[in-house]
């Protein structure tokens, strides 16, 4: 079926060698550490969509990175909620403790300007017999000085298999990252192809794209009560046309998406159109409509037909 097949370039995995190493590695966190923008950054892809606002990711994505001696297969996780209690954060929740009960490590993102009681949180959950590494991230944002006392703290709060500061923004020290995970991946078989970014379709991938675009052009209030669900996906040898539907849970929210003469849902689609047409390499051609579904945030029917696990 049209848009169905996974996001690939076709390579075929090269055998690998007896030192090859393969794994899954969950990336958890707190909301707004920078998970998404860091598995990007190490993929070398935009897979998962970022924004400044928190529970912009709400699906457990895989990014592959393979190199000469390992895959790295990256599940990225909805921040661990522990404000709301809808149906839609048991979900996001229960997609955090399902990869890390099917991983071989977790790295557990944090913010280099302070370790918080969210971020504790979090750190309990992680069963005891998973390796465990720790990103401290947005190093950036603190002095050099600072950084030797971070580390002797955060050191305090568990046994970690490394410690490591980056910041995924900038692209720093991404490779001593990589190297402490490798460590402690099994020596196996790659799982994925060479070429291969993604376990997700450009159905879902088009979804997500226009997700984003919702928390960048519109207010706090509307993305939480927004979803994107793909009606049609029509693949053709030069253009994929593209239906989608917004689903929102108020009336309210229809009207602000719409925008003033239809000019906020345009401004929406065009700004997801000409992403998607570098993401998939060709023409797209995308209708976007905005739909009410009262309370879909609160039923788990309707989160399972749009795709929640």
């Amino acid at each position: 079926m049209a848009g169905e097949s996974p996001r690939r370039t076709g390579k075929p995995s090269a055998d690998p060698s007896p030192r090859f190493r393969c794994g899954a590695i969950a990336v958890i966190g707190r909301p707004n550490v920078g998970k998404s923008t860091l598995v990007n950054a190490l993929v070398g892809e935009r897979i998962t969509i970022t924004s400044r606002k928190p529970q912009t990711t709400r699906h457990r994505i895989r990014g592959i990175l393979t190199t000469e001696d390992a895959q790295y297969v990256f599940v990225d996780t909805p921040g661990f909620q522990t404000r709301h209690r809808s149906a839609l954060n048991r979900s996001m929740n229960r997609s955090v403790r399902l990869a890390l009960e099917e991983v071989d490590a977790a790295l557990l993102v944090v913010e280099a300007a302070a370790l918080t009681q969210a971020d504790r949180d979090v750190l309990e959950r992680v069963p005891r017999k998973t390796p465990l590494v720790l990103a401290v991230n947005k190093i950036d944002r603190i002095s050099r000085d600072e950084l030797p006392a971070l580390l002797q703290r955060l050191a305090r709060e568990r046994d970690f298999a490394a410690l490591v500061p980056v910041s995924a923004e900038r692209r720093r020290n991404l490779g001593e990252l990589l190297k402490a995970l490798r460590a402690l991946l099994p020596v196996q078989a790659p799982l994925y192809g060479e070429g291969d970014l993604t376990d997700r379709n450009e159905r879902f991938l088009a979804a997500e794209r226009i997700r984003e675009k919702l928390f960048r052009l519109l207010g706090d209030e509307v993305p939480y009560g927004a979803s994107v669900v793909i009606d049609k996906f029509e693949e053709g040898p030069k253009l994929r046309k593209i239906y989608a539907s917004i689903v929102v849970d108020k009336e309210g929210h229809k009207a602000i998406i719409i925008g003033a003469g239809g000019g906020k849902l345009k401004a929406i689609g065009s700004a997801a159109r000409r992403e998607l047409e570098q993401l998939f390499d060709g023409k797209v051609y995308l209708e976007v409509w905005v739909k009410v579904r009262s309370g879909w945030t609160d039923d788990e029917g309707m989160l399972s037909r749009l795709g929640y696990d």
